[in-house]
């Protein structure tokens, strides 16, 4: 904590310079004549390290006169002072502080050059794994956001979805499924990577992947040319914890808790230059209780109104687990291989008790009806990575070949059992099985090349090929009596086989320089040519769809200001894809009052980004303001329509625009060596219009929508310490209605003993709120629905975490190349949650 305080207060004097120095600077003829210049970098690799802090200070008193932060290529000059005696204190977050030794300027030597100044990363204690400087909760890089989620407590336990609600411009509802700034159609990499179990849902793999295993969740709302073009929201990149010391290591963690329990066990062994590690981790959802209730007023061909009342109790248990090998082989000083092979399972049952439905014609009761509903969610998935990486002499020059394969198999089923007119007995059963397979094969280039005299001009450059074979097959059967024979429906619509190959060549190029003093520019552009195959096994039905290439620009520009604080400008063109759950033909009729399918026809959707952002300090507490506009034309969205039968049936169709204007603000505010806060609110106006000019079927909406979370942090005497966390989600806009709000808060206390080697902690999750209850609404010319969705979340829980093994410090990790599969458009709020499965089917 100290070396994080030194550092904050580095920051708040070095970004604060346009005040503090000018109490201490002389007349206006001497400003311009002091000067202090050199070059900041890593002292592992030689690397520069962009935007480090250097700040000119008082040997004295210490306190700060001047400072200046470096460029692209690590270069600061810092002026604006008068002349004396001075040090200049560098630092970086992750690495260790470093002051110069004093020196005096005067009139006869006015100017000094310190040549290249090296920094440590961050101390690690050599007798245990004790990590000795931590990072702030939230950092603001050039292109990205970083979410430390290393800091954060009160995640154990927990899962990526419980972290990823902690993470400004981020936003989970109760389902897992996560939007950014209000867009669900984002990039989910895992290291740099995607697999195919991210492909099929994001939210449930979120829920495979423990909290404690995430070291940091990076947010790139701009990305370059160098990330596949889709995912017209941004990339979210989850970063797991890997050991880079020499010697051997056990990492135990452990929870259990009244709504779940977890287990996880890392093994890591480094020596010389080959290093293996293993781990398996697993996890059990239990005693997730709820409700859901549903009132629907569909207006018919006859122009009667037809009232549909729903309610239902819901069950939901789930297991997961993932284990992981990775090892890794310096070769020699330059070249480097990597693999690694990772094995997921996903078990998750959701039941509803006693669905009844009722139905009324013009208030006249006509039907009621009740019955159980049972979903199976299952999986297992493969991951294979092999990585090449060689380097040169020449610093930043670097060439790279990734490779990876992923296979993810599915079922996904469901019976409804319904009761006959007395309520006492099975009096018929409908079945869906869906089973689905997904795989990717990626092969990718990259090369790094620095380029001209002139220092922070680089050159990026490479080529993908990524190859998908997605199948769903899928029958139906109807079954009499509790006890009686499924039998297929002979119907293609009910039962078949749909299978999706997809395959996409890329090739893009970037640059990165330094255009003037103070600006940084990099700028890309980025082909990318689809290829795709569809068919139906069993029928003729049309699954034709056109291949298409793409040119994808991007632009990033950045100035330092005078008093160090920096405003950052952003451009870049994205498309989605549609793939897997908006395409699977599968019919979902678990409720079937309300049956969604996707539709195989759907083309891509094509979306202009624009950002203004702006970083400053105030009084010890860093502040980030961003300005986004979005405008998206061809946009997936649910489209809702009535059948003859008067049950509402959900497809996604290519339809209208959708836009959203908004702002973000998020800080970090370091009250004092003990206290930390820190929070975010993120707000923007969205605009959706399927641009249809039939009245029936015509829709458009528009709203304000505002999310928040603060965290805050109290360091207590004897290793004691309290964390405590809230957010809040307000209404969402969709196309045809409003999706609910709601909150969540925790709060954990934790013990560390053994010499910081383990600790033992309570946690409490929504202890004063025992269920939430989130209302949403749909409106059209022909219905209106009003639902309300219930959640049993309060939970109790007792951490436990315990590390063997002695590791000695090594050279810090080197960039390590990998697969970016970003490109896929995962289903969010907009549908019926119940439909939102991959390509294997129904969640």
């Amino acid at each position: 904590m100290k070396t994080l305080n030194q550092l904050l207060f580095t920051f708040l004097l070095l970004l604060t310079t346009g005040f503090w120095g000018a109490q201490s600077q002389t007349p206006a003829q001497t400003k311009a004549v002091y000067k202090v210049s050199g070059r900041i970098l890593d002292k592992s690799n030689n690397q520069p390290i962009p935007y480090a802090a250097a700040a000119l200070v008082n040997p004295e008193t210490n306190q700060n006169v001047a400072g200046a932060v470096a460029d692209f290529n690590g270069n600061f000059v810092i002026t604006g002072f008068a002349n004396g005696k001075y040090a200049v204190q560098v630092s970086f977050m992750g690495f260790q502080n470093f002051t110069t030794e004093p020196f005096e300027l005067s009139e006869q030597n006015p100017s000094i050059e310190l040549g290249n100044v090296a920094l440590d990363q961050e101390a690690v204690a050599l007798q245990e794994v004790t990590v000795m400087g931590q990072r702030d909760l939230i950092e603001e890089k050039v292109d990205r956001t970083i979410y430390n989620a290393e800091n954060d407590k009160t995640l154990m336990g927990g899962d990526a979805t419980d972290v990823m609600r902690r993470v400004p411009m981020l936003s989970v509802d109760l389902d897992g499924n996560v939007s950014m700034r209000g867009s669900s159609n984002i990039l989910v990499l895992i290291n740099g990577k995607q697999s195919a179990i991210v492909a099929t849902n994001v939210s449930e793999a979120l829920k495979q992947i423990p909290a404690e295993e995430i070291k940091s969740i990076e947010v790139i709302t701009s990305p370059s040319a160098k990330y596949d073009a889709e995912g017209t929201g941004g990339v979210i990149n989850i970063v797991t914890k890997k050991n880079n010391l020499q010697g051997a290591s056990l990492n135990i963690n452990s929870s259990v808790g009244y709504r779940g329990s977890n287990l996880g066990l890392n093994a890591s062994l480094k020596k010389g230059k080959m290093g293996f590690t293993l781990g398996g981790f697993g996890r059990a959802g239990y005693n997730i209780l709820g409700f859901f209730d549903n009132a629907q007023y569909i207006t018919n061909s006859d122009g009667n109104t037809v009232k549909v009342l729903q309610s239902a109790d819901t069950r939901n248990n789930m297991l997961f687990g993932r284990y992981n090998f990775g090892w890794d082989y310096e070769i020699n000083k330059y070249n480097f291989l990597t693999a690694s092979v990772g094995f997921g399972i996903r078990n998750m049952t959701n039941r509803q008790d006693g669905l009844s439905t009722d139905t009324y014609n013009e208030e006249a009761l006509i039907s009621s009806t009740l019955s159980d509903v049972v979903v199976d969610n299952l999986s297992n998935n493969v991951d294979v990575n092999l990585n090449y990486t060689k380097t040169f002499e020449k610093p930043m020059k670097e060439f790279s070949i990734s490779s990876l394969y992923s296979n993810n198999n599915l079922t996904n089923d469901f019976i409804n059992s319904l009761y006959n007119g007395t309520f006492d007995d099975i009096a018929s059963r409908i079945k869906n099985n869906n089973l689905g397979r997904n795989q990717e094969f990626t092969i990718q280039l990259d090369n790094v090349q620095p380029i001209g005299s002139q220092k922070g001009q680089i050159l990026e450059y490479g080529a993908k090929n990524i190859l998908r074979k997605a199948n769903s097959d899928f029958t139906y059967f109807t079954a009499q009596g509790p006890d009686g024979e499924f039998i297929p429906v002979d119907d293609v619509q009910f039962s078949n086989e749909f299978s999706y190959d997809q395959n996409v060549t890329a090739a893009y190029s970037s640059f990165t320089t330094t255009v003037f003093k103070n600006y940084g520019l990099k700028a890309g552009l980025r082909y990318e040519y689809t290829t795709i195959n569809a068919d139906f096994a069993n029928s003729d039905l049309p699954a034709e769809i056109p291949n298409y290439g793409l040119w994808v620009p991007s632009a990033n520009l950045s100035r330092k200001l005078k008093n160090g604080n920096m405003i950052k400008a952003a451009y870049n063109r994205r498309v989605q894809r549609p793939f897997l759950n908006f395409l699977n033909p599968n019919i979902n009729a678990a409720n079937p009052r309300q049956i969604t399918q996707g539709n195989p026809l759907l083309d891509p959707e094509l979306t202009d980004n624009y950002e203004l952002s702006y970083s400053t300090m105030v009084k010890g507490s860093s502040i980030n303001f961003t300005g986004f506009f979005r405008n998206t034309t061809g946009s997936i969205q649910p489209v809702r329509t009535v059948r003859e039968d008067d049950i509402i049936f959900t497809t996604y169709e290519n339809v209208g625009t959708e836009k959203a204007y908004g702002l973000s603000l998020f800080s970090n505010i370091n009250i004092s060596g003990k206290f930390s806060l820190n929070g975010s609110i993120d707000t923007y106006y969205a605009y959706l219009n399927n641009g249809l000019a039939d009245p029936m079927y015509a829709a458009q909406n528009e709203g304000f929508v505002v999310s928040g979370r603060v965290f805050a942090n109290y360091s207590l005497p004897k290793d004691w310490q309290i964390q405590a966390f809230a957010f809040a989600r307000g209404r969402q806009v969709q196309l045809q209605g409003f999706a609910g709000g709601f909150g969540m808060y925790s709060l954990n206390f934790n013990k560390q003993f053994a010499e910081k080697k383990g600790s033992i902690g309570f946690g409490a999750e929504n202890f004063f709120t025992p269920v939430f209850r989130i209302n949403s609404e749909l409106t059209t010319p022909t219905i209106m629905q009003q639902s309300t969705m219930g959640m049993k979340n309060m939970n109790f829980k007792i951490n436990f975490n315990y590390r063997i093994g002695k590791l000695s410090t090594q050279g810090p990790p080197r960039r390590k190349r990998g697969v970016n599969n970003d490109d896929i458009k995962e289903g969010g709020e907009g549908g019926n949650n119940a439909a939102q499965g991959g390509m294997g089917g129904n969640n």
